[in-house]
């Protein structure tokens, strides 16, 4: 029998056994979702949580709104219902910088006036002690315990009155159903922050985006909108999280005299904390507190906006009361404000290393985020459609930390008249050749990769490369410097370099010099398919370039070959067709190609080499361990000269596996599958029966 299947165990017995299971689980979910720490597997938690459900199923008369069975609500509701709070869900005032923070400090100590000298008590210091708190960007809430058992979550609404979101608070981990330990409060009323973390923000989106639905901006929203849900079931889906920061009410257990205690007695009660709460003594140690919690913002699991700083003493915080809707003895201390208004001015193409072109807003100046900003990003011209971002647009900047500021919301009720859509370029603003935009991408690029100089450092690394031009020796560190130094503009030009002009690089000395001198003329004798491949043609990989050789015979007939021609070689669609057109199309990239073949670049045509038979077309081939004869690239472009693909990796498809010495995993696949497996010699005679 399962230990989640029903089994035959009286009621009496059931009871002691759930009750057992639900205190079990409780713990672990207190060690998963408060304190971080799990103790078991996910198996054994699953295996738990089956038989206390089966056992609720088979006693209902067991069944209980604080197990841990109960998390998800049950169905959709029409509408939330109107909460009266006991006590009001008041603001804060706040305070932006240090100055402002001295004379909230001041204010406090002279209202207290001849307390702080009092001795004889905890709180008796010379220096008036704060609790420093993070503040959470999230959405304040309200939970109501009864006996241990939550009896109502709460919005905050406008402070007075606010929707009751009980079923959603239930499905939130994060929140104990039924407090820890023994001596509980009677009443107990905990408010606190729910949000998103950075991390579970990002998987949300993701999985917005996958299922082709709207993503949220920010975290913020992200939990406001999922705490609001009509549908529980559609909350318990999100990552929300609920961290504590303080008790209005409590009857029946008597809370500490201190701020940060209450927290701390609240966190053995089971609810979680920020792990970021500090006791300052005084106004310069909440100084450097600020300071700290600032430097480290954007390293932290959630979003905050400042900190909070409460005096610490409850008695005292009783002393200084209220004003209007907000505590005298509590502040927010606001970090720099992460967001602004202001227009766009004019909207720039730039082009990046991959010749993609990322829109940049160019903005009337403002300050956000503690610096001056004037640019942003508007990050590809799918966003510009989906915003409908226009020139003279007032718009919503965001910047954090070091984050490049970036556009996250139109005003359009504030347009101007006359406003025009964006147009995507038709030509390279760098180096005027055709822009490229797939129809199912988001991107568009440059088509001049030879050419363009966005694009010359990542052109030439890839023409330099093992599989393509092979040029040994000359690496990312040396193609900088060169390019840096105005000493090449194009791959051409590595075919003009002196060594006069390479000593100067660093660390080049005379050997260096001639050795790289050496591989360059060397790879002036290529193939086809290597010259192809260097030439970085966006989607033309070694297999395509090699197929197109083959189908061609000639760079010629390739250059002049249209998207319907090109479409008839094999695995070239009409993306991949298109994208070879556009780049031959280019008066930039067939210069360079000309001065290339000027320069000495040539390899034998494939018509010279006659037509080859192709008897493995059609087979997936896969080379593993180490051969005697050849390196494992000269291999792979053996077996595609007869027509074979050749992959990585071993599945019920491949044909057959060529196995060297200190053939691995991927020759005890083969086995396990019975895929045909080739030794090195029996390969070698496989070539020799082809002419290779």
């Amino acid at each position: 029998m399962s230990p989640s299947e029903p089994s035959a165990v009286t009621e009496a017995q059931a009871r002691h056994e759930v009750e057992t299971l639900r205190q079990q689980l409780r713990h672990h979910n207190h060690r998963y979702y408060v304190l971080d720490d799990p103790e078991v597997p996910d198996a054994e938690y699953d295996r738990l949580f089956q038989r206390l459900k089966a056992l609720e199923t088979q006693f209902p008369a067991l069944l209980s709104s604080d197990s841990p069975t109960q998390r998800v609500g049950g169905e959709a509701m029409s509408a939330f219902s109107t909460v009266m709070h006991e006590v009001p869900m008041l603001s804060l005032d706040n305070v932006f910088s240090a100055e402002e923070f001295a004379d909230f400090d001041r204010r406090v100590r002279d209202r207290l006036g001849d307390l702080l000298g009092q001795g004889g008590d905890l709180f008796s210091q010379p220096v008036l002690a704060y609790c420093c708190e993070p503040k959470l960007d999230g959405l304040a809430i309200s939970l109501v315990y009864e006996n241990g058992v939550l009896i109502r979550g709460a919005t905050r609404g406008d402070g007075v009155t606010g929707e009751d979101i009980t079923h959603n608070v239930r499905t939130i981990p994060s929140v104990p159903l039924r407090l820890a330990g023994d001596a509980l409060p009677a009443l107990l009323e905990v408010r606190g922050e729910v949000l998103m973390s950075k991390k579970g923000f990002l998987k949300l989106n993701e999985q917005q985006t996958a299922k082709g639905e709207k993503t949220f901006v920010n975290p913020r929203n992200a939990a406001a909108g999922s705490l609001r849900q009509l549908d529980p079931r559609m909350t318990a889906q999100r990552p929300l999280e609920f961290y504590a920061y303080s008790v209005v009410r409590c009857e029946g257990v008597k809370l500490p005299g201190s701020q940060y205690e209450t927290l701390q007695k609240l966190a053995t009660f089971g609810f979680r904390l920020s792990k970021e709460i500090r006791r300052a003594e005084g106004e310069a140690e909440v100084q450097a507190f600020y300071a700290d919690i600032q430097q480290r913002r954007d390293s932290l699991p959630y979003e905050i906006d400042g900190v909070v700083i409460k005096v610490d003493n409850v008695r005292w915080q009783q002393e200084l009361g209220f004003v209007s809707r907000a505590p005298r003895w509590a502040t927010a201390y606001k970090f720099p404000a992460q967001e602004a208004v202001t227009t766009i001015q004019s909207i720039e193409f730039q082009v990046g290393r991959t010749g993609a072109l990322t829109p940049v807003a160019r903005l009337a100046p403002v300050f956000v985020g503690g610096v001056t900003v004037s640019n942003a990003t508007l990050h590809n011209f799918d966003e510009i459609e989906r915003m409908d971002v226009r020139v003279g647009d007032s718009v919503v900047i965001y910047r954090a930390g070091d984050v490049i500021p970036k556009v996250v919301r139109v005003m359009t009720e504030r347009r101007p008249e006359g406003t025009q859509p964006v147009a995507l370029p038709t030509r390279c603003p760098v180096c005027d050749s055709e822009v490229e935009r797939p129809e199912d991408e988001a991107i568009a690029r440059c088509t001049g990769g030879l050419f363009c100089p966005a694009q010359q450092k990542e052109a030439l690394k890839h023409f330099v490369s093992r599989r393509a031009m092979d040029i040994e020796g000359l690496g990312d560190k040396w193609i900088e410097q060169l390019v840096d130094l105005k000493l090449i503009k194009s791959s051409a030009d590595l075919y003009t370099l002196q060594k006069d002009m390479l000593l100067p690089l660093e660390r080049m000395g005379e050997k260096s010099a001639d050795n790289l001198l050496a591989a360059i003329a060397a790879s002036k004798n290529s193939t086809l398919p290597r010259f192809l491949y260097a030439l970085g043609i966006r989607e033309v990989g070694e297999a395509t370039a090699l197929l197109l050789s083959r189908h061609f015979g000639s760079l010629e007939k390739i250059m002049a070959a249209d998207e319907a021609a090109l479409m008839q070689v094999q695995d070239v669609g009409p993306v991949v067709a298109e994208s070879i057109a556009l780049f031959f199309r280019q008066p930039h990239n067939l210069e360079v190609i000309a001065a290339l073949r000027a320069a000495g670049v040539s390899w034998p045509d494939m018509e010279a080499l006659g037509e080859r038979p192709q008897p493995l077309a059609g087979q997936t081939w896969v080379l593993t361990g180490s051969l005697a004869t050849m390196s494992r690239d000269q291999a792979k472009e053996k077996l595609q000269q007869l027509g074979a693909k050749v992959s990585g990796s071993v599945s019920k498809k491949t044909h057959c596996v060529v196995a060297g010495e200190a053939a691995g995993s991927k020759l005890a696949d083969a086995e396990k599958l019975g895929v045909a497996v080739m030794d090195e010699a029996a390969f070698q005679q496989l070539l020799q029966e082809h002419g290779l």
